[in-house]
Parts: C-alpha cells; sequence; structure tokens
C-alpha cells in the first residue's frame, strides 16, 4: 500500500471510530437525529423525487429507440438537462449514467454532462424552502433562475467542444434496449431512493451527535458553528435550522442561497457513488461546484444589493 493510501485509510479508521463512539456516547441522541433525517426525508424529498424518478426514467426507455447515432447531440443534451432541472438531485447523475452505459453518451460528454445536469428540484425549492421555510413567493424562483443560467451557459459551452464528437461505437457492454421500460424504471428507481434516504438520515444522524458532543465540550457553541456543521453534512437540515435560528435576520435569504448551491456531503455522495458505478470522472463535477459556489450566492448578492 502507498504512504498516501496508507494515510487516506488511517484517517478514514479513526473518523470511523470517533463515529462510533459517539454512537455509543450519546445513544438517545443518535435515536432522535435518525428520526429527524427519516422525518425530513419523507417530508421534504421522497413526495417530490419518488414519482419524477420512475417517470423520467420510464420516459428515457421508451424514447431510446429514436435516439441513433444520427440523432442531434443538442437535443440530446437538452433533453438530458430538463430531465435533471425538473427532477432534482440525483435525477441528472442517474438520467447520465443511463445515457453513458447504454452508448448514446461518450464517456467524455458523459462527465462534462454529469457535472452540469446536475440542480435541485423546483418543487423542493419552490415549495419546501421558498415557501414553507423562507414564506417568500420571489426568493426560489430567483435562485433557480440564477442557477440554471449558470448551468445553461455552461451546457452550451459544451455543445460546442463536443458537437464534433459522435457516439463511440467501442461501449463496453452496452445496456440494451428495454423490453419492459416500466417495471425497469420502477426496478432502478429503488436502489436510488434506497441511496437518498440512507445518505440523509445518516449524515443528520451523525450531525445531531456531534453537535451534542461539542455542546457538551462547549456549553455556550455559537448558533454559526452549528449551521455550517448542518448544512455541511446535510442541507435539507441546515436550511431548516438556519430559517428558525436566523428568521429575523437580513442574511437569511444570502446564506439560503450559500447552503442551497454548496449543497452538502449527503448530496455530493450520492453523486459520486452513482459515478462510481457508472465509471464517471467527478473531476469536472467538483471544478463545476466550486465555480458556481462563487458565482450563483456573489450574483445573488449584487442582486440584491441593486434591488433590494
Amino acid at each position: 500500500m502507498k504512504r498516501d493510501d496508507y494515510m487516506y485509510a488511517t484517517i478514514q479508521i479513526t473518523l470511523c471510530i470517533l463515529l462510533i463512539l459517539l454512537l455509543l456516547l450519546f445513544p438517545q441522541m443518535a435515536h432522535q437525529g435518525t428520526d429527524l433525517g427519516l422525518t425530513l426525508f419523507m417530508e421534504a424529498l421522497f413526495p417530490y423525487l419518488l414519482p419524477y424518478l420512475i417517470l423520467t426514467q420510464w420516459l428515457l426507455r421508451l424514447t431510446a429507440p429514436m435516439r441513433t447515432q444520427q440523432t442531434n447531440r443538442i437535443s440530446l443534451y437538452v433533453q438530458a438537462y430538463i430531465i435533471s432541472a425538473l427532477g432534482g438531485y440525483p435525477t441528472g447523475a442517474t438520467t447520465i449514467a443511463y445515457l453513458k452505459n447504454s452508448g448514446q453518451l461518450q464517456l467524455k460528454e458523459a462527465n462534462f454532462l454529469l457535472a452540469v445536469c446536475h440542480a435541485p428540484s423546483p418543487l423542493f425549492v419552490l415549495g419546501f424552502v421558498s415557501l414553507d421555510l423562507l414564506h417568500s413567493h420571489t426568493f426560489g424562483w430567483l435562485f433557480l433562475c440564477l442557477l440554471h443560467s449558470f448551468n445553461i451557459c455552461c451546457l452550451v459551452t459544451g455543445y460546442f467542444i463536443f458537437r464534433s464528437s459522435h457516439i463511440s461505437s467501442h461501449v463496453t457492454q452496452p445496456t440494451p434496449l428495454s423490453t419492459a421500460p416500466f417495471s425497469e424504471s420502477i426496478r432502478e428507481t429503488a436502489p436510488t431512493l434506497l441511496l437518498v434516504g440512507t445518505t440523509i438520515i445518516f449524515f443528520t444522524t451523525i450531525q445531531t451527535i456531534i453537535q451534542q458532543g461539542l455542546k457538551q465540550v462547549i456549553p455556550t457553541l455559537p448558533s454559526t458553528i452549528e449551521l455550517s456543521i448542518a448544512a455541511l453534512l446535510e442541507v435539507t437540515n441546515g436550511l431548516k435550522m438556519t430559517s428558525t435560528l436566523l428568521a429575523h435576520s437580513p442574511y437569511l435569504l444570502f446564506i439560503s442561497v450559500l447552503f442551497l448551491t454548496m449543497q452538502s456531503i449527503s448530496i455530493h455522495l450520492q453523486i459520486f457513488v452513482i459515478a462510481k458505478a457508472a465509471k464517471l470522472s467527478v473531476r469536472p463535477y467538483i471544478k463545476l461546484r466550486l465555480l458556481s459556489i462563487f458565482i450563483v450566492p456573489t450574483i445573488y448578492a449584487l442582486f440584491s444589493y441593486v434591488y433590494p
């Protein structure tokens, strides 16, 4: 084992042991965190994610015979982007993985589109975040306009880069055309939902016990640290805590934009798992996320300053 690999494995083992000790020290908090994660998943994500995942996977399989090697690349890119924009994460990742595995996208195209076709569900942003948490009718629309403007600019750039490319005929074990598209879409949706639910519940539990552990050491733990931990691990809970702790803060909307753009380890891990299963590179995804974290909140802050 290489030295860097050994150090990385050691860090993971140490972290795992520390988290197990925290679970043993705070079993009641772990139980509360699990309940909170399950509630967030069932109330904020499951109603929006389940039907759309099934329908998009069904649509992809129904339209697969219509897409040939002569299919216009821009139409394929637009279809993938619209599906991801309406379905939210990780719909985009599952869509790109399917198109790559079925031989409709080259590896470089799939790596790029994995980074571009990534956005929260408009139902989640407009319904749960904008109306339920922030009680604002305009916040969700403005955020979605900014985020999708950034993504579409990247998509157009990618189209001009890849427009001369054709679907490779050397795809390893391509996915055959579906004989039972609806039943296959349900079967493919189940592991994605399990992945989303597991990561949300796990990281909400970890966030809860870390927060309680820090409070035992620092009884007057600043709320900013609590929010940072929550948003870093699981953005849904982070947004909920932000709307409560900073309800009267003038920076509430900006912090919400920042958290929505950053997302969280929970969401990024979902994308990494799907990408690894499809043998996709996550480097373009990471680079584009870092760029969006800088650009989208900055433009929102400038817009809010000009139009308060």
